[in-house]
């Protein structure tokens, strides 16, 4: 199911492309000209608590309001899987909102996430279908709530009044408004997204309910953002003629967030083309970003528990940090003429590497001329989630006993990189209490021991929680134990 990402293993076939048009090599995204003050954020599912969470996270950027469908409220896993796929979806009768309102005050007062007075003129539009059965309607209720704290109550559409399973509603396709199944979009005789678009910004033109035009959907370049932590090399938008670079028109920016097992390798386009947000794009200048998630997140899920980072829900969360990266970069634009190429930057010298401890090195490097910021690569990974200003940065949460090598990439004031560094090696110190121990066996043997857990049909590192791939006898993976009950994939010295 869209959302089961804990209770089975990844399954079903690929569904058929829809929409017309192959897709072009990926550009990177592009600059436009877009009014900062109508950005907006929607999601489903775990798109939907994602929403929440950089609706909530980066109020200053998302003022203008959010939609959520089959969410929750933010923070309601508390970094704990047990709470995401208990009390946040299945028994919302336990959800602490009383705490997770007052842990967002305490994160806002410590600049952990923008201030919370931002959300005073907030829209919110939420919905949740009464035959759901993956996200219950209490969690949603339990948001409604949460939002009480923050936002007028005048402000706030909430609908729950249509017999519709756990999906994304369209008024034209998808599936019977009572199935529940891939692609998690259903035809229940609603048109959500534009529902959730007028309430959002007010009137609107009409739909544009023509074949809307294939050159104005891009397949961009997401790795310029972020590489690995869960998200896909591309990522899709959906840009109206008149936003285009070169147009005169100001636009308005919408950020899209699909479900669990809803990105393009599990529904190819279905959900870029065919949830309804494009033709009222269309007909209201209004760009439609859809970031997406990969295969390596678990069941292709948005990081609303800490499956990634331990950071999921503040600023600086990988995945919170990149679409934020995102935005900004389509909101960075002039309009009027087309801008012109970006000047490569040199690759930054005198890199090297200090300070080793057992979990943690220093890199430091020369500054790059016009570079406003670097990136940090750890055997070719990016591993800053936010942009590095200085010209060094501590890289930590690595495995005592180990060997890395690091990179390093300046980049310009809109985020294009320039040529990567030379490489320098590190080795970190061996953790206190003994040397490493390595173990190779089988990942379903690593669980039997201890060393391992599992959990959707994947197994995990004890302690780091690292995915070592399918839980079975078939796939072997080498743990190295750097101390009591924590170990990492690797080797030994």
């Amino acid at each position: 199911m869209a959302f089961n990402f804990i209770r089975a293993a990844a399954a079903g076939a690929a569904m058929a492309l829809c929409g017309t048009g192959g897709a072009l090599a990926a550009v990177n995204l592009p600059a436009l000209k877009i009014d900062k003050t109508q950005t907006t954020v929607s999601g489903l599912s775990s798109g939907g608590f994602m929403a929440v969470q950089l609706h909530v996270a980066y109020s200053a950027t998302f003022a203008k309001g959010a939609g959520v469908v089959a969410g929750g409220p933010f923070y309601c896993a508390e970094g704990s899987v047990t709470n995401a796929t208990g009390r946040c979806m299945a028994s919302p009768a336990g959800i602490p909102t009383s705490t997770l309102v007052s842990t967002t005050n305490t994160w806002a007062s410590q600049g952990s996430i923008d201030p919370v007075a931002n959300l005073q003129n907030s829209r919110v539009y939420l919905f949740s279908g009464t035959l759901d059965s993956v996200v219950k309607t209490g969690g949603m209720d339990a948001l409604r709530t949460y939002y009480n704290s923050f936002v007028p109550a005048a402000n706030v559409v909430y609908k729950k009044d249509i017999a519709a399973e756990h999906a994304m509603v369209t008024d034209d396709y998808g599936n019977a408004c009572s199935t529940k199944g891939a692609p998690y979009i259903s035809n229940c005789n609603f048109d959500l997204a534009g529902a959730m678009l007028q309430h959002l910004y007010g009137t609107l033109n009409a739909r544009n309910n023509a074949t809307l035009p294939t050159g104005n959907y891009i397949e961009f370049n997401q790795s310029e953002f972020i590489t690995n932590h869960g998200m896909a090399t591309t990522g899709w938008a959906y840009v109206p003629q008149a936003c285009q670079a070169g147009g005169s028109a100001t636009c308005k920016l919408h950020v899209v967030l699909h479900g669990c097992k809803q990105n393009i390798t599990d529904v190819q386009q279905q959900y870029v083309r065919n949830t309804g947000y494009n033709r009222w794009a269309d007909s209201n200048n209004i760009v439609m970003l859809y970031p997406q998630t990969s295969t390596a997140a678990t069941n292709s899920c948005w990081d609303w528990w800490g499956y990634d980072s331990a950071n999921y829900s503040k600023k600086s969360g990988p995945q919170m940090a990149a679409i934020k990266a995102m935005v900004d970069r389509l909101s960075s634009g002039t309009g009027g003429t087309t801008p012109p190429d970006p000047v490569a930057l040199p690759a930054p010298t005198g890199v090297s590497t200090s300070g080793a401890t057992a979990s943690s090195m220093a890199i430091g490097w020369a500054a790059v001329t016009g570079a406003a910021s670097y990136n940090v690569y750890r055997n070719a990974n990016k591993v800053n989630a936010l942009p590095v200003t200085a010209t060094s940065y501590t890289d930590t949460g690595l495995a005592a006993s180990t060997t890395y090598s690091w990179t390093v990439r300046a980049a310009d004031a809109n985020g294009a990189e320039g040529a990567t560094s030379t490489a320098a090696s590190g080795t970190t110190l061996a953790a206190s209490g003994g040397t490493a121990t390595c173990t190779t066996a089988t990942n379903y043997a690593h669980v039997q021991a201890g060393r391992a857990y599992q959990q959707g049909g994947y197994t995990y590192a004890n302690g780091s929680n690292q995915n070592m791939g399918l839980w079975n006898v078939f796939v072997t993976t080498t743990l190295k134990q750097t101390s009591t009950n924590y170990y990492v994939i690797g080797t030994c010295p």
